[in-house]
């Protein structure tokens, strides 16, 4: 059934179907690299936080 939906579309409305699925595609794919980085970055700020509270002095 997804293949004919897929096929119905690109008869009725042309290959600008087929850009827009792309499109939305590729920026899903964009915001799932950018959350990678982003947690990445949390856990080594996390790390550095820990490391400066562990060194400065108590008191």
């Amino acid at each position: 059934m997804g293949g004919d939906l897929i096929f119905k579309l690109v008869a009725d409305h042309g290959p600008w179907v087929l850009l827009v699925f792309f499109l939305l595609w590729r920026d899903f794919q964009k915001d799932q690299a950018t959350r990678t980085v982003l947690d990445k970055n949390a856990v080594v700020l996390t790390e550095i936080a820990t490391v400066i509270r562990e060194r400065m002095p108590r008191g």
